[in-house]
């Protein structure tokens, strides 16, 4: 019922928009809007009926769980090319939207030679990507589970974290774990960084071994159900020196300012300028390179950037990451980042492991 309810509601959506009908190719889109979790498919959703379509390697998958849409199997022909004939035979569709970020060149000029006289192709708004912004209850609970889920992951990481291993069997050992756990599949490829290597904010697990002494950098997260979770927590072999406690505590203190700031009504740009002032002030600015976090759900990165300039208020039902670091070249990298969704009255950490220095 819940995917009538969203298909509903972008239907309602189209003739604000001046569209006949939108075009969705995007999966995950496709999965939010009536259920499928196939890997091909297309949906058409005009004001007055949703079209599913899909290959015959779908038929029972696609029976079982698509729901609010009319399924079309196709035989002999792309779903692609069904879309376009079922287009062409609909003569109230003048403006057809189209998912612009998601379309290759070669299916738009496919498109565009084929289409409807009259039918005109447009770039539709991010409709489908605002709705899934705000996670419904059910949603909450399932990234809330992935979460938990990621949290168990931290004993058997300790546990693999011994120098000499290389970083690529350490994140053997996660994700291991992570499928003995019932995960789905990782969200995104485990980032072990050790060392020196600590310090590339995407350090991808890799054949280095784990230093004697140092930082060890490590960014996982499970999908559980369709939904991702996503933690970093800085870890460290050996015994740390003053100056790796005094950034460490540092970036823990601008993760800590940065989680403060996520209530309603605030901006996520908001949140990313509490996590940058207090490093600042530590005079660590300038090695933080990137974005304090993101959305994420059916994807590990949706809407809303948390980002410097950006203006998307927070409501009660986002969910996002906060993750600020600080990326010393040569020398260490550190990263403290949690899920955490917005409530009435601020924010929830979905992702509990501790976040103070560990070493191991």
């Amino acid at each position: 019922m819940r995917a009538r309810s969203r298909l509903q509601t972008l239907q309602e959506e189209l003739p604000k928009h001046k569209l006949g009908a939108l075009l969705i190719g995007h999966l995950p889109n496709i999965r939010y809007l009536c259920g499928f979790s196939g890997s091909a498919g297309l949906l058409v959703i005009s004001d007055r009926q949703s079209e599913f379509f899909t290959d015959g390697r779908y038929t029972v998958q696609s029976r079982e769980e698509v729901d609010g849409a009319r399924i079309r199997i196709q035989k002999g022909k792309s779903a692609f090319a069904a879309v376009i004939d079922w287009l062409t035979e609909r003569k109230g569709v003048k403006r057809l939207g189209i998912e612009a970020a998601y379309m290759t060149v070669a299916d738009r000029e496919a498109l565009d030679k084929r289409r409807g006289r009259g039918v005109r192709i447009v770039k539709a708004p991010s409709l489908v990507e605002r709705m899934r912004m705000i996670k419904s209850p059910d949603e909450i609970a399932k990234i809330r589970a992935a979460c938990e889920l990621g949290d168990t992951l931290l004993r058997p990481l300790t546990a693999a974290l011994k120098p000499g291993s290389s970083e690529s069997q350490v994140a053997g050992q996660i994700e291991l774990a992570a499928r003995n756990g019932g995960a789905d599949q990782m969200a995104f490829t485990t980032i072990i960084a050790g060392g020196k290597r600590s310090a590339l904010p995407h350090g991808r697990a890799s054949p280095a071994a784990i230093p004697g002494r140092g930082f060890v950098v490590c960014d996982f997260g499970v999908i559980l159900s369709g939904y991702c979770s996503d933690m970093t927590r800085t870890l460290h072999v050996g015994r740390p020196s003053t100056e790796a406690r005094r950034v460490y505590e540092a970036v823990r203190g601008a993760q800590q300012a940065a989680i403060e700031a996520v209530r309603p009504g605030n901006t996520v740009g908001e949140v990313d300028a509490a996590a940058r002032k207090l490093l600042q002030k530590r005079g660590l600015g300038k090695y933080f390179t990137h974005s304090t976090g993101h959305g994420l759900g059916l994807e590990i990165h949706e809407a809303p950037r948390v980002a410097a300039g950006q203006t998307e208020t927070l409501r009660s039902g986002m969910i996002i990451t906060v993750e600020p670091g600080v990326y010393l070249p040569g020398k260490f990298g550190i990263r403290i980042e949690d899920t955490v969704v917005v409530t009435e009255t601020g924010c929830e950490i979905l992702t509990k492991c501790p976040k103070e220095l560990l070493s191991v």
